[in-house]
């Protein structure tokens, strides 16, 4: 079991002034309060790695992952969407700006799986879904993914954070193995980016193995309830048949928006067309416990 890290704040329903904290979510609970039209999502696109803010410029900060370091930006929710930062906005700023706990998570339980040869990352097709800093996407391509695609609702956050931080932990002329990933950045909603997204499967998935992605990453991406579906179907129509797998972390519950892994997992078994299982689980108390679960098609 791991330790809670040192200033990263766990799931709150207050803000807070430091520019990295994460966005908060000051509403009640998605089963009781009034449903309030969402806006209409941003286009789903392809961010080009040229396409790099020019006005936001991170400050780089080490990250260290118990003996493994990484780089991460810090950028201010201000200067890229004229918001404080504490605000997450529903349908416009969806908290990718954040170096949200659960990454951090997924890194290592990464690490962990390749280390005991539970899993291995080299050649594979990665998806980091909602990837916001890119962290366990980095990890992938420095462990010799053959592709790795990152999602993140936000464009802007793509261009401000996601793009640099690739940049910085996989220097164009490295002889790392991740110097030999195709790597390429997608915006847009869950129920709309399939569209753009490639590698995915066809209506007859058996027939063409080499499509989908081998390896799915999320982390933190379950607080809504109401996005869930969304996001479920969308690994469903992402994943590789019938070996892909999805790793997720998250918090078992997140208070005040009804959303936690155990609310996803519960879609998923519902559905009974895949298997999850628990593999690692992080934090004290039981208001702040944080997972990571393994889900593969039967």
């Amino acid at each position: 079991m791991w330790s809670n890290q040192s200033g990263l704040d766990s799931f709150r329903l207050f803000p807070s002034n430091d520019d990295d904290t994460k966005p908060q979510l000051g509403f009640s609970s998605l089963d009781d309060s009034p449903q309030i039209p969402s806006p209409l999502p941003p286009p789903c696109i392809e961010v080009l790695p040229s396409q790099v803010s020019s006005s936001v410029k991170p400050t780089l900060e080490s990250v260290n992952l118990d003996g493994l370091t990484l780089l991460k930006g810090r950028v201010s929710t201000h200067d890229v969407f004229a918001l404080s930062n504490s605000d997450l906005v529903p349908g416009k700023y969806e908290g990718g700006l954040k170096l949200w706990e659960g990454s951090l998570d997924l890194v290592k339980t990464l690490r962990s799986e390749v280390e005991s040869n539970n899993l291995s990352l080299a050649g594979m097709k990665v998806l980091e879904l909602g990837c916001g800093h890119g962290l366990p996407g980095i990890y992938s391509c420095l462990q010799g993914a053959s592709a790795v695609h990152f999602q993140d609702f936000n464009s802007e956050v793509l261009q401000c954070l996601t793009i640099p931080n690739v940049v910085a932990n996989l220097p164009v002329k490295s002889q790392s193995p991740g110097a030999d990933s195709e790597v390429r950045f997608f915006a847009g909603d869950w129920s709309e980016v399939h569209r753009i997204l490639p590698n995915l499967q066809t209506d007859n998935r058996d027939s063409n193995p080499s499509l989908g992605y081998d390896i799915i990453l999320m982390a933190e991406t379950v607080y809504s309830i109401s996005t869930l579906p969304a996001l479920y179907e969308l690994i469903k129509k992402c994943m590789s048949r019938p070996h892909g797998v999805v790793y997720m972390a998250a918090k078992k519950y997140y208070f005040g928006v009804g959303g936690g892994s155990r609310r996803f997992i519960s879609l998923v078994e519902k559905d009974g067309v895949m298997v999850a299982s628990l593999i690692a689980e992080v934090g004290g108390g039981s208001s702040n416990v944080r997972e990571v679960w393994k889900l593969q098609f039967k």
